[in-house]
C-alpha cells in the first residue's frame, strides 16, 4: 500500500494512493461542500461525475480550480479549500443552478431537507445575479414516484442508482446543453418505462425533482369519515428509522411510541405488518420444504432455487427482465398484501364490518409498496386489500402536522389479533432477515427437532451478494442472498443459465433491504445510518419472547379458525399470487 503525504488548508494528511482530495479532506475534518457527489462507501456505491463544480478547490501550481471529488491526491500537493477564488467560484456555480430552478420552496416536498437549499444557505446566497430563460418540463406522476424535472440539477445521482446499482435502466441523461435532463428514454412516462418503483432515485435526489406520491390527504379523509373503520399496519423497518425525523439517533427503536402516535392520529386499530411476516414464513417456508422434498425424491420438474417474493420492487424487476423465471419465485404474497387480505376477510368478519367499509393503511419504508397496493390482482370487485400505502417520511410529516410531541409519547403495544409477532418477523426489514426467519421455522418443521441456536449470523451482513450453507440435520441447504437489483441480476443470470447451486435465494431491491427503502428518512450517503437501523432490528428480535414464526399463537389461531393449514385452498386464494410477463409492456408515445 503506497501512502501519499499532502497538505490541505495548512493541515498535513497522509492517505493511500488513489484517494481523492475530497476523501482526504474529510479524513482530517475539513468539509468541502458537494452536490453531485454521493457515496455509500461500505456498499461501494459512489457517484462522482465532477459535473456540478461545487466542490472545487485551489491546488498550488495548477492554473484552474480542481473538482475535489474527482481529483486524486499527489505527493506534496498543497490544497486550499477556502480561498476567495474558491468561494466566488462556488457561489457563482450555485447561483447559476438556482437561476434555472423553481422558487417554490414553500410548497416543495423536499423543503427543509433539500441539499440545494442547504447549500444556498451555507454559501449565503440571498439573491440570484443571473436572470434569463428557465427550462420547463411536464410533471410526470406514476403510481409511486413523481418526477418534477424543472427541479433537476443534473447531478445524475438517480441515473447512477438506476443504472449502475440497480441495473434497471429507466433513467438516463437525454438532450444537450440547456435542454439536458435525466429522464426515461424518449421522455416516456415513468409508468410506461421499465421502472420498478424501488425509489432509490428518490432516496438520493438532492432536490425535489424526484419525490414519492403523497397519500396523506386520502388518509386524513378516511380518518375523518365516520362510516369507515380505519386500521393501520406498520412494517418492521419503519420502527428503526422513524425516530430520525424527530431528532433521535439512527437506530433508535420507537416501536411503542409509533403505536401511540398512530392511536393519537385516530386509527381505530393499530396493527403490525410483522404479524403478516410470520404468516409469510408459514406459507413461503412450507412452499420451500415442499419443493425440496420433491427435489430430493427425484422429481425433475421441481424448480429450484425458490426465490423470496416479499419485495415488490424485486418482483417488478423480474417481471420486466426475467419473465421466463416466473415459476421460480415463491407464489406467497408480500406481508403487506397478506395483511390486507386477512384484515378484509378474517378480521372484518370478527368485528362485523363489510370490507368496503374497512380501510387498510400501510406504513412502509418502500415506495414500490404504493404501486403494489394498486395492482389489480390484489383487489376484490375493485376494492383493494390495501387501500393506500404511506411512507415513513409521510408518517413523520403527518405526526408533525397533527402537533403530536412524538418524543414524549408513552410506549404502547399493538392491538390484537393482528398485532402479535415474533423476532423472526422483525428482521424482515433488513437484508438476509427473510431467509433467516424462514430457516428458523423450516429447520424445525423438517427435522422435528427444537432449534436451540436461532441466530444465523452467517446470513447477516451488508455485502451485496452473500452465500451460506445451513445444516438441516444432515441435509445441507445452500442459500444465496442479494440486495440491490444489480446484485440480484447476477444471481438470476446464473439461475436462468442453469448454473445456480442454491436451494433458496432472498432478494431485496434496496441497498440494505427495507432499512434503506426509498420511503425512509434520507440517509444522504451515510452508510453508518443503515448499519444502525440494521442493528436495531436485530436488537428487537433478540428481545422478543418468541423468535420463531410458527410459534406465534395468533398465527396458530388464524389457521385453526380460518385458513386450515399452510397452502390450503383458502390460503392459496388469499395469500398467494401469480406473476406477469412485462417484458413487452414498455410504451412509447
Amino acid at each position: 500500500m503506497e501512502l501519499i503525504k499532502l497538505t490541505i488548508d495548512k493541515k498535513p494528511v497522509e492517505v493511500e494512493k488513489g484517494t481523492t482530495i475530497l476523501q482526504a479532506a474529510r479524513k482530517i475534518g475539513i468539509d468541502i461542500p458537494t452536490l453531485c457527489y454521493f457515496s455509500l462507501g461500505d456498499m461501494k456505491i459512489e457517484n462522482k461525475p465532477g459535473g456540478c463544480r461545487v466542490c472545487v478547490v485551489e491546488v498550488e501550481g495548477r492554473r484552474n480550480l480542481a473538482p475535489a471529488c474527482a481529483t486524486e491526491c499527489a505527493p506534496g500537493m498543497v490544497v486550499r479549500t477556502n480561498t476567495i477564488k474558491v468561494l466566488n467560484a462556488r457561489r457563482t456555480v450555485v447561483e447559476l443552478i438556482l437561476s434555472d430552478h423553481p422558487f417554490d420552496c414553500l410548497v416543495c416536498a423536499k423543503s427543509g431537507n433539500c441539499e440545494l437549499q442547504d447549500l444556498a444557505h451555507r454559501l449565503g446566497i440571498r439573491e440570484i445575479s443571473y436572470q434569463g430563460a428557465q427550462s420547463h418540463y411536464r410533471k410526470d406522476t406514476s403510481p409511486a414516484i413523481i418526477r418534477d424535472v424543472d427541479k433537476c440539477v443534473m447531478c445524475r445521482r438517480c441515473e447512477m442508482m438506476c443504472n449502475k446499482v440497480q441495473s434497471v435502466g429507466a433513467l438516463s441523461a437525454i438532450n444537450r446543453g440547456f435542454e439536458a435532463v435525466v429522464a426515461p428514454a424518449f421522455e416516456m412516462d415513468l409508468e410506461k418505462s421499465v421502472c420498478t418503483y424501488c425509489g432509490q432515485c428518490v432516496a438520493v435526489c438532492p432536490t425535489g425533482a424526484l419525490t414519492e406520491v403523497d397519500h396523506t390527504r386520502q388518509l386524513i379523509a378516511a380518518l375523518a369519515d365516520p362510516t369507515k373503520t380505519v386500521v393501520v399496519q406498520t412494517a418492521p423497518a419503519v420502527r428503526a428509522a422513524l425516530g430520525e425525523e424527530f431528532g433521535m439517533q439512527p437506530g433508535t427503536l420507537v416501536t411503542g411510541k409509533m403505536a401511540a402516535a398512530l392511536r393519537e392520529l385516530g386509527f381505530d386499530y393499530v396493527f403490525d405488518t410483522d404479524f403478516a411476516a410470520d404468516l409469510t414464513i408459514m406459507e413461503e417456508g412450507t412452499e420451500l420444504l415442499g419443493r425440496l422434498s420433491k427435489h430430493l425424491a427425484g422429481d425433475k420438474d421441481v424448480r429450484l432455487p425458490i426465490l423470496t417474493s416479499c419485495c415488490p420492487g424485486w418482483v417488478n424487476f423480474f417481471e420486466h427482465n426475467f419473465p421466463e423465471l416466473s415459476d421460480v419465485p415463491s407464489t406467497a404474497r408480500s406481508p403487506q398484501q397478506m395483511f390486507g387480505a386477512i384484515a378484509k376477510t378474517y378480521f372484518a368478519g370478527k368485528i362485523g364490518v363489510d370490507r368496503k367499509d374497512l380501510v387498510v393503511v400501510s406504513i412502509m419504508p418502500c415506495l414500490a409498496k404504493k404501486y403494489e397496493a394498486q395492482r389489480p390482482e390484489f383487489a376484490t370487485n375493485g376494492n383493494p386489500d390495501v387501500d393506500f400505502s404511506v411512507s415513513t417520511r409521510e408518517l413523520a410529516a403527518l405526526i408533525k402536522e397533527a402537533n403530536i410531541d412524538f418524543n414524549t409519547l408513552p410506549e404502547e403495544d399493538f392491538d390484537n389479533p393482528l398485532g402479535e409477532s415474533t423476532g423472526a418477523a422483525v428482521i424482515f426489514g433488513t437484508t438476509g432477515g427473510v431467509i433467516e426467519a424462514a430457516v428458523r421455522t423450516a429447520y424445525e418443521v423438517h427435522t422435528g427437532k427444537k432449534l436451540e441456536k436461532v441466530d444465523f449470523t452467517e446470513l447477516r451482513g451488508l455485502d451485496g451478494i452473500r452465500q451460506a450453507t445451513i445444516d438441516f440435520n444432515g441435509l445441507p441447504i445452500n442459500i444465496g442472498i442479494a440486495h440491490g437489483l444489480g446484485n440480484a441480476r447476477q444471481l438470476l443470470n446464473d439461475v436462468r443459465d442453469g448454473k445456480s447451486q442454491f436451494h433458496a435465494i432472498e432478494i431485496m431491491a434496496c441497498p440494505g433491504g427495507c432499512i434503506g427503502g426509498g420511503g425512509q428518512p434520507l440517509h444522504h450517503g451515510d452508510s453508518a445510518i443503515l448499519k444502525a437501523r440494521q442493528l436495531a432490528l436485530y436488537k428487537e428480535d433478540s428481545g422478543k419472547p418468541i423468535r420463531k414464526s410458527h410459534e406465534n399463537p395468533y398465527i396458530t389461531t388464524l389457521y385453526e379458525e380460518f385458513l386450515g393449514k399452510p397452502l390450503s385452498d383458502k390460503a392459496h386464494h388469499l395469500l398467494h399470487t401469480h406473476y406477469f410477463d412485462k417484458s413487452t409492456q414498455i410504451e412509447i408515445e
